[in-house]
C-alpha cells in the first residue's frame, strides 16, 4: 500500500516560534476559535462554492452524486424543513452542509430493507477563512442506516447533530455515513428470499468507512483549493468497530483513530447478548424483576468495595457470589454450600435458582448453560477459560437491565435470525418479503443460541468479516497512524473483556505491550456505562465529549501532532464530585488506602 504524504503523518517541524504554533494548533482543535489558528500554507484557489453548482462542479468518480448542498450562518438554526423550537441546535458558525450519494448499492424490490441506493455521506465544511486543515469523522451506533440521504432531515448518526457541528465550529471538516442502507434494525442484511445480502454487509462493515473517508478528503480538497494536514476518525460502539476496521484493512485512511466501546467480535458478542434471556427462560421460566437485578447489582458493589463511589473501580477482581450471599437470598431458600437465606425483603431478594441464573449472566455464554464456581472463574480475564466459554459476560457491578430486562436486546435478535437465515427468529421490527420477526428466538435454548454463536464466526467471508478482530495492525504502524481505545468497565451493552482480549492478541503478535504502546494504547475506565459518553451517570468521572472536555480526543491529537504520546488521562464526572486517574492498559488503578476515594490524587496506577 503506498505511503500517505508526509506532512500528513509526521509530527510539525518547528522553528524557533513552534511552540506558539503549537499552542494555536491545540487550542483551535480542543476550543479555540478558528482565527486561532490560521491555514499555515498559502491561499489557494478553490473549485466549489457552497450553493447548487457544486451538484455538477463535484464529480470524484462516476459513482459519487451531490444530493444536497446548503449553507448556515452562525445562529441559524440547523434545520432542512420544519419549524424550529427550543431543542433545535443552532450552527455555532458559517457552515456548508453536503449530502453525498456513493453508489451503486444493492438493487431490488422497492421499499425492500435490502434494496439500497447507495452509500450516503454526510459532510459539514467550516468556512474557508476558519479551516483548521484537519477533518474529524464519526462512526455509527447500532446497525447505523441514519438520515444522510434525506433531503428534509439532518442525521444525527450516533451522536446527535449537536456533537458532530460542535467541532465544525473549531475549524474541523467533519463526515458521517449511513453505513450503506436506510433504517436502524439489521433487515437490509437479508434479501427478499431470505438469503444472505453479501453487497449491504460488505458497505456496512467496511465499505462505507473507506469511502467516507476517501469523500471527506476529496470535497474539503475542492471546497478549500488544498489538502488536509490531518485526518481523525472519533467512533463509540459501532463507531468504534468501524475505527479499529479503518486500521486493520484502511490503514492509510486516518492519522489518528479514536475507539470507544468497540463493537469488534460482532456476530460473538451479539449473539452472546441473547443468553440472559436465554438463561431465565431455560433456568426460570420467567424474567428476573428489574428490582431483583438491581438489588443483586448493588450487593456486588457494596461487597467489592464501591459503596462509597456507587461503582467498582476494579470489577474484574469481583467475587461476588448472590447463591454464597444469606442477605441477598430470600428467607427459605438454600444457596451454596447450605447459606440459608435470610431476606424477608420479597421484591429485591432472590431465589436460589435466580442467583445461580445471575452468576450465568455474569459469567457469560456457555455452550451448556453452565457457570462454574465464582470462587474459581468468573470470566474476567481476556481469555476464555475453556472451550466451553463461548462469551464474556458482563462484569459485576453493571447494570443488567439492558440485557436481563423484561425484553430482549433487538440488535442481538436481528442477528440470530441473519446467522441463521430465518427471520422468524427476529422480533417483529424486523421486516423481510419472506416473513417477518416473531419473536422465535424463544425456542432456542443452550444449543440453538450456540448454533447461532458458531455460525456467525463460520459467515465470515459473506458477512463481510464484520468481526473485525484481525490482530495484524503492522500497515496501520507502518503508515505512522496513532490508535487510542478506550472501554467502560460498567459497559452493560459490549463486555469489556472482548477488547482485552483483542489487545492481548495485538501484543502477542507485535512485540509485546511495550511495542505495541508505540502506535496503540487502550485504557480502562471504571463505572463506565455503554451509553456513558452522552449520558454518564453524574458522579462517575468518565471522557467527557458531550460536555466539550473531549479528553481522549484531545490526546489522540497531541500524539499524531507532536508526538506527545497519552500516558495518565484524568477524567472528572459531570457533577465535578468525583475524579479518577485512567491507566494505560495493562497499568491498572490502584487506591493508596488514604486519600478520598473520589479524588484522583488517592490512585496510581501500577
Amino acid at each position: 500500500m503506498p505511503k500517505r504524504p508526509l506532512r500528513r503523518s509526521r509530527p510539525l517541524a518547528f522553528s524557533p516560534a513552534a511552540p506558539s504554533l503549537l499552542a494555536a494548533v491545540l487550542l483551535a482543535a480542543c476550543g479555540g476559535s478558528g482565527d486561532d489558528n490560521p491555514p499555515t500554507d498559502p491561499p489557494a484557489q478553490a473549485t466549489l462554492v457552497c450553493d447548487d453548482t457544486m451538484k455538477t462542479a463535484f464529480k470524484p468518480d462516476a459513482n459519487t452524486q451531490v444530493l444536497l448542498v446548503k449553507s448556515f450562518k452562525k445562529d441559524d438554526a440547523l434545520l432542512l424543513s420544519g419549524t424550529a423550537n427550543a431543542n433545535t441546535v443552532k450552527a455555532p458558525a458559517d457552515l456548508c452542509l453536503v449530502k453525498l450519494l456513493v453508489g451503486p448499492g444493492n438493487p431490488g424490490p422497492a421499499g425492500a430493507p435490502s434494496t439500497s441506493a447507495g452509500i450516503g455521506l454526510e459532510v459539514w465544511l467550516p468556512a474557508p477563512a476558519a479551516w483548521n486543515e484537519r477533518i474529524r469523522n464519526y462512526g455509527n451506533g447500532g446497525w447505523a442506516g441514519s438520515n444522510e440521504t434525506s433531503l428534509t432531515q439532518i442525521s444525527t448518526s450516533s451522536d446527535g447533530v449537536d456533537i458532530h457541528v460542535a467541532p465544525v465550529g473549531k475549524g474541523f471538516v467533519v463526515g458521517t455515513s449511513d453505513g450503506g442502507h436506510v433504517g436502524g434494525d439489521g433487515a437490509f442484511a437479508m434479501q427478499p428470499d431470505g438469503t444472505i445480502n453479501t453487497t449491504l454487509w460488505q458497505d456496512f462493515a467496511a465499505r462505507s468507512l473507506h469511502e467516507l473517508a476517501d469523500k471527506s478528503k476529496a470535497l474539503a480538497k475542492a471546497y478549500y483549493g488544498k489538502a488536509h494536514k490531518y485526518a481523525y476518525w472519533d467512533g463509540y460502539s459501532t463507531g468504534g468497530r468501524q475505527g479499529m476496521k479503518l486500521a486493520q484493512a484502511y490503514p492509510g485512511d486516518y492519522d489518528g483513530i479514536l475507539a470507544g466501546a468497540p463493537a469488534i467480535n460482532w456476530t460473538r458478542f451479539i449473539t452472546s447478548e441473547l443468553y440472559p434471556q436465554i438463561v431465565m427462560r431455560q433456568d426460570l421460566g420467567a424474567n428476573i424483576p428489574t428490582a431483583k437485578l438491581n438489588a443483586a447489582t448493588t450487593a456486588a458493589i457494596n461487597a467489592c468495595g464501591g459503596g462509597a463511589l456507587g461503582f467498582l473501580v476494579d470489577p474484574l477482581s469481583c467475587r461476588y457470589d448472590p447463591a454464597r450471599d444469606a442477605a441477598a437470598l430470600c428467607v427459605g431458600e438454600t444457596g451454596t454450600g447450605g447459606v440459608a437465606g435470610t431476606s424477608a425483603d420479597a421484591a429485591a431478594c432472590l431465589s436460589a435458582a435466580q442467583a445461580t441464573a445471575i452468576n450465568k449472566i455474569w459469567y457469560g455464554q456457555t455452550a451448556d448453560g453452565s457457570v462454574p464456581d465464582p470462587a474459581t472463574d468468573i470470566g474476567t480475564s481476556a481469555f476464555a477459560s475453556s472451550s466451553n466459554h463461548l462469551w464474556f459476560g458482563m462484569t459485576r457491578g453493571t447494570n443488567l437491565g439492558a440485557l436481563a430486562g423484561g425484553f430482549p436486546f433487538p440488535i442481538a435478535t436481528d442477528l440470530v435470525a441473519l446467522t441463521l437465515q430465518n427471520s422468524a427468529l427476529a422480533g417483529t421490527s424486523f421486516v423481510n418479503a419472506t416473513g417477518s420477526g416473531t419473536n422465535q428466538w424463544t425456542t432456542l435454548g443452550y444449543g440453538g443460541l450456540t448454533n447461532a454463536q458458531l455460525q456467525g464466526v463460520l459467515l465470515q467471508p459473506q458477512l463481510g468479516r464484520i468481526n473485525t478482530d484481525d490482530a495484524d495492525l503492522s500497515a496501520f504502524n507502518s503508515e505512522g497512524g496513532k490508535l487510542m481505545l478506550y472501554h467502560g468497565l460498567a459497559d452493560n451493552l459490549i463486555a469489556p473483556q472482548g477488547s482485552m482480549n483483542y489487545y492481548h492478541r495485538v501484543a502477542a503478535g507485535m512485540g509485546g505491550f511495550a511495542e505495541v504502546q508505540k502506535f496503540f494504547r487502550f485504557y480502562l475506565v471504571p463505572g463506565f456505562p455503554h451509553t456513558g459518553r452522552l449520558t454518564a451517570p453524574p458522579g462517575v468521572p468518565v471522557p467527557q465529549s458531550s460536555l466539550g472536555r473531549d479528553e481522549m480526543f484531545t490526546a489522540l491529537q497531541k500524539w499524531v501532532e507532536a508526538s506527545e504520546a497519552p500516558g495518565t488521562i484524568t477524567v472528572s464526572s459531570s457533577d465535578t464530585t468525583a475524579s479518577l486517574p485512567l491507566c494505560v492498559y495493562p497499568a491498572k488503578i490502584s487506591y493508596d488506602g488514604m486519600g478520598p476515594v473520589k479524588a484522583a490524587a488517592s490512585y496510581a496506577c501500577r
